[in-house]
């Protein structure tokens, strides 16, 4: 089958769409005919050589893929082939098929399209385990979301708003801000013309938020805490702006917390619990209309450089996707 492999990690030119080994589903896996991958940050980690598969993970790029189901392995009663699902995965999605665990699949959801659902499972999981799982957002509750016009910021904004939270988010350009506020922002702020510390302090009355969902890290650290409300949770899930320092102080007098996650490293069962709870809290908003995928854009395979090029770009609207049938 054709597969995006990196023989060398690099830039966007370091991708190669290459013939590899079809896989085999094994006991309680199923294997799906890929149509459609989406595109994360960890994938240009990845090909940076900076982000390495778990180990039993196929060793191409894609964590998340919509299709069809082809095959079940032994073990598997609750899909059958010809199902239209989507799944979340440790690798691998970049390919014409991908052998998954059955816990890891999710239905598509009544009134998406096929490809646009490729974009959900990476997403829906990672806020809802963070924001919802670890953090405990209440309603009522502010959540603070940076990166609000990403793939991960437009479903946590849609999430934070449809379950009764306040949200404030950042952008990068009064064209994400006011997307953010669309989606269900109450304020959005524009980070190259405004301080959120300083904004959220305002919107709040001097209260901070609750909880902070920081895909930026770095010297964000420090601002996000200065931005925390008493009890406050910060849930950092990416670093892009190098170390992270912060006073330790600064905390304990917001008596706050801090949790740093990943998913992709997570033991099976517990990635296989995130997802059944995302198929329990999330696909019902989806299916009802007041959550969304946001899709910014779709990409032949063989364009696959091209749609790294457009996320590194950072000018994207929501998540990025390859296309493959």
């Amino acid at each position: 089958m054709r597969a995006v492999t990196v023989p060398t990690p690099g830039g966007p030119e370091a991708l190669v769409v290459a013939d590899v080994p079809d896989p085999v589903p094994g006991d309680r896996e199923v294997l799906i005919r890929v149509t459609a991958a989406g595109v994360n940050g960890a994938d240009l980690s990845q090909r940076r050589g900076h982000y390495n598969p778990p180990p039993g993970a196929p060793e191409w790029l894609g964590l998340e893929v919509s299709g069809e189901i082809s095959a079940v392995g032994s073990g598997v009663s609750e899909w059958s082939v010809g199902d239209r699902v989507c799944a979340l995965l440790a690798g691998g999605g970049y390919a014409e098929f991908v052998a998954v665990d059955a816990g890891l699949v999710l239905p598509v959801p009544v009134g998406v399209d096929l490809v646009e659902a490729a974009g959900l499972p990476e997403v829906a999981a990672t806020v809802w385990s963070n924001v919802f799982g670890h953090a405990k957002l209440l309603p009522g509750e502010t959540l603070l979301v940076h990166g609000g016009s990403s793939g991960i910021g437009t479903m946590a904004i849609q999430l934070g708003a449809a379950t009764g939270a306040r949200v404030i988010t950042t952008a990068g350009s009064p064209e994400k801000v006011a997307f953010c506020r669309r989606l269900g922002a109450e304020v959005a702020i524009d980070y190259t013309k405004q301080d959120f510390v300083e904004v959220v302090a305002d919107a709040t009355d001097g209260r901070g938020a609750d909880v902070v969902l920081d895909i930026v890290g770095g010297d964000y650290l420090e601002r996000n805490i200065r931005a925390l409300a008493r009890e406050g949770r910060i849930m950092e899930i990416a670093s892009r702006r190098g170390p992270s320092t912060f006073d330790i102080n600064h905390l304990m007098m917001k008596r706050g917390l801090i949790w740093a996650t990943t998913l992709r490293s997570r033991p099976l069962a517990e990635k296989v619990a995130i997802v059944a709870e995302v198929r329990d809290h999330v696909w019902p908003l989806i299916e009802s209309g007041r959550v969304r995928p946001v899709i910014d854009s779709v990409w032949p395979l063989d364009d696959v450089a091209e749609a790294h090029i457009r996320m590194e770009s950072s000018t994207h609207i929501g998540k990025i996707l390859l296309q493959l049938r």
